[in-house]
């Protein structure tokens, strides 16, 4: 089991708010094991501390879905997702965070000042074990145009798709990433806040925004930033993905998921947070337990250990159900990541059929060649029959592959696939394999 850690010693900063533009400090404290992140408004002898959790968020209307604010009572603390990104992406599990002020100041604008200084302090393992939920069962959650897919996963990766119409000359981008110390530090850490000219202005008329500048905000238009170079190509979409980080770690522990998200913001990261929180209430552990399980049979590793697929044509993730001769069940998390996607089609990704019955046959492939007798041996195409394409597959999709044998002979393998997302079939072929030693 992974231990909790916490920072090795006291890292202390200093800088301005964004939207007040007054001087903060902030000092960052180790903590005992099963603390967690807690706040503390160190200008007001009377507050409380307040942890870092989804019951201790709370709104200011003008700014609501800019930022992220905790707080109890009179005491709060605007904007601490960037601190909490960095806290959660480099494994950071209990610290004390002392604030002078009602903001945390905005630094550079990303959160590598934050990163830096902790990697600098260094880390301390604990004597407790680490808190995952694990989910178990895929979910969405929509809103309007925004769409937030939860899909299992024995890591935590997140996507996001960026589509800003308030810009048309700012494209669309989206990226990918797997979430640990290393990718956080070097991928993520440094993207830095963004808005569009025009939005600058709103803020200012309302009295907020007084401590951004060209310097520490990426301000767009006509699709670049104004007195300033971008870090990443697609640096506004990973600042979209530093703030999910942060907002999911008000879950008050580390998530094992694919967190999908398309056009989303602070406002939708706390509601998928409140949704992630009464599953953990409903488990009473670690794991998010569901009707179905989704215990693992083979991970990718393990495929590839018995089909000779390899990136970029190994089309299965995993292997959750097996009864050896007769049926598996296997799943595709399909992103935007695809490379097929490129030109099928561009502007409107959606998954060629041909390729979701190769993936079907791939995990009727595991099905064949995990039999003792056909360790070793290759599958090949013999006939594809009764195909039908009843749904599309778009990114973001979960794919689940139901294969049960028709027939076996010593040398070949008849099974009928059948593919489904979020329960509904989306296409369904039985597929005739001839099972070959390599020469």
């Amino acid at each position: 089991m992974e231990k909790e850690k916490t920072i090795k010693t006291r890292i202390d900063f200093e800088g301005i708010g964004v939207h007040k533009g007054e001087k903060v400090t902030v000092s960052l404290i180790p903590a005992e094991p099963g603390t967690g992140i807690v706040f503390k408004r160190v200008d007001l002898p009377d507050s409380q501390p307040f942890k870092a959790d989804i019951e201790n968020v709370i709104q200011i209307p003008e700014v609501e879905g800019r930022q992220t604010t905790l707080g109890i009572g009179n005491a709060y603390i605007v904007t601490v997702e960037h601190l909490l990104s960095s806290l959660h992406g480099l494994g950071v599990d209990n610290c004390f965070v002392e604030v002078s002020g009602d903001e945390m100041p905005v630094l550079d604008g990303s959160s590598d000042v934050y990163s830096e200084k902790i990697i600098e302090a260094g880390l301390e393992e604990q004597d407790r074990d680490r808190e995952y939920l694990t989910v178990t069962e895929p979910f969405e959650m929509s809103y309007g145009e925004s769409t937030i897919k939860v899909l299992p996963s024995d890591e935590f990766k997140v996507t996001y798709s960026l589509s800003y119409q308030g810009d048309p000359l700012l494209q669309d981008q989206t990226a990918t990433f797997l979430v640990n110390p290393t990718t956080y530090k070097d991928d993520i850490s440094p993207a830095r806040t963004f808005c569009l000219r025009e939005e600058v202005e709103d803020l200012l008329s309302k009295g907020y925004g007084k401590g951004a500048s060209f310097e520490n905000t990426l301000v767009f238009e006509n699709g670049k930033p104004i007195q300033n170079e971008l870090r990443f190509e697609d640096e506004a979409c990973r600042h979209k993905i530093l703030d999910l980080i942060g907002d999911i770690y008000l879950l008050g522990r580390r998530i094992k998921a694919h967190i999908i998200t398309f056009k989303t913001g602070h406002r939708h990261n706390v509601e998928l947070v409140r949704r992630l929180k009464e599953m953990v209430d409903q488990s009473k552990g670690t794991k998010a337990v569901s009707e179905k399980s989704s215990e693992i049979v083979y991970d990718v590793n393990g495929i590839m250990g018995i089909i000779p697929h390899r990136y970029p044509f190994l089309l299965v993730d995993r292997i959750i159900e097996m009864e050896e001769g007769k049926r598996a069940v296997g799943i595709k998390n399909v992103t935007m990541n695809e490379q097929f996607f490129q030109g099928h089609f561009p502007g409107h990704p959606v998954m060629p059929g041909v390729l979701i019955v190769e993936a079907m046959a791939q995990v009727g492939g595991v099905l064949m060649l995990s039999q003792a007798d056909n360790k070793g041996k290759i599958a090949y195409f013999m006939s594809i029959d009764k195909a039908k394409f009843r749904k599309p597959v778009f990114p973001g999709d979960q794919l689940r592959f139901e294969i049960d044998v028709l027939k076996v002979r010593s040398r070949t393998g008849q099974c009928l696939g059948k593919a489904f997302v979020d329960g509904a079939l989306v296409c369904e072929a039985e597929v005739k394999f001839a099972i070959v030693t390599p020469e």
